[in-house]
């Protein structure tokens, strides 16, 4: 027990002192919005950082650029795109090992998933009709879904293939719904339902997702659908693993077999038995982010049960021991873009576990900032 102690005060020790945090960029005058906690901003390699940006006050049309890290040059990835918010902004990640950028957004009235190819910035349709949820930096793979609010043919988990373009159906909503009767009865009654924001596993072989059922037609709304559950899924296997009725805010653990969810809590994914981390504080509007390692994990937090001002946020990393915390950067979190769903700052690692990023909304424009440890 000792030496679990000793290691797990190890892990957060690069954490508590020396910690240089800062803006990504110095550009003024716009809004610089990485997109989730379930995926990295940074690129396999380490050489470049993905993000949104916009000029206008709400978020709602940009860029999607890529910063070269030891240069800060620069690149736009792809121009004039719409997005549902700034909260995940294009839901802009990484695939293929850092050979793709995989986002989607709204044209012609009409909402797609494209790739584009970084070396040689030709981009290619993937998927028409639906959005795009978070596959994993060095796979080939992304799972897409149908417009939460208006699915139309498309309520079922597709697997979409970056590199070759194939299409393939995973999990139907049907099949959900015989698998759990009560739990979607429960919440959803007759009603029409698909699935949403559906997240791989790191080994690829499983995935969790949450049910959606449409209430109105503007996508820019709280009300345009009721969504909820959190339902994993063995894609391997072939088999629903759990059901539970509350989302959360969940993300895979290293483990693949391992959820974490806000207020500290892991979820074995083969039984869906719950346990909370011990010794931590209760993190209000946690947004969780287990490090590559799984030995620490990164969440943001509103700050009014650690003294601090209404509209104040941090970002702090714990251990998942459960053996010490630490808030490495605090800051006003009440401004920013002027979405419809305001951009929370959404903490997330790098590959190597030595770099934090999030979204800060402490001014006019909403800023991606970074925290390293230097260690």
């Amino acid at each position: 027990m000792t030496s679990l102690w000793l290691s797990a005060a190890l892990a957060i020790h690069s954490w508590q002192s020396g910690v240089r945090v800062e803006p990504l960029t110095a550009t003024s005058g716009r809004h610089s919005i990485h997109s989730y906690v379930n995926t990295t901003p940074e690129s396999p390699d380490g050489r470049f950082v993905l993000f949104y940006t916009s000029t206008e006050r709400e978020g709602y049309h940009g860029e999607i650029r890529i910063i070269e890290l030891a240069t800060r040059r620069e690149t736009v990835i792809a121009r004039n795109v719409t997005v549902e918010d700034a909260h995940r902004a294009a839901c802009q990640q990484w695939s293929v090992g850092g050979r793709f950028v995989v986002f989607h957004d709204y044209r012609g009235g009409e909402w797609m998933v494209a790739a584009v190819e970084v070396a040689t910035g030709k981009e290619k349709i993937l998927a028409r009709g639906r959005m795009a949820a978070w596959g994993q930096p060095n796979a080939n793979l992304v799972p897409i879904y149908g417009p939460h609010w208006a699915p139309g043919a498309h309520r079922d988990l597709e697997l979409v293939n970056v590199e070759t373009g194939e299409i393939r159906k995973a999990v139907t909503s049907d099949a959900v719904r015989a698998r759990y009767p009560e739990l979607v009865e429960k919440e959803f009654g007759s009603k029409p339902i698909s699935i949403f924001f559906p997240i791989l596993s790191p080994d690829l072989e499983r995935v969790f997702f949450k049910i959606a059922t449409p209430s109105g037609t503007d996508f820019r709304s709280k009300n345009a659908s009721h969504r909820e559950l959190l339902i994993a899924y063995d894609l391997r296997a072939k088999r629903f693993l759990f059901g539970r009725a509350k989302w959360g805010h969940p993300a895979w653990m290293p483990d693949s077999r391992t959820i974490m969810n806000m207020y500290s809590v892991l979820i074995d994914s083969d039984t869906g038995k719950e346990r909370l981390i011990e010794g931590l504080p209760k993190f209000r509007g946690s947004h969780p982010c287990p490090s590559p390692k799984g030995d620490v994990w990164a969440t943001d937090s509103l700050m009014d049960e650690f003294g601090g001002r209404p509209g104040q946020w941090g970002v702090a990393i714990a251990n998942v021991s459960g053996a010490g915390y630490q808030f490495i950067h605090r800051f006003d979190n009440s401004k920013g873009a002027q979405s419809w769903r305001v951009s929370h700052p959404h903490p997330s690692f790098s590959l190597d576990g030595k770099r934090v990023y999030f979204n800060v909304n402490d001014g006019e424009w909403t800023q991606l900032y970074v925290a390293e440890t230097g260690k």
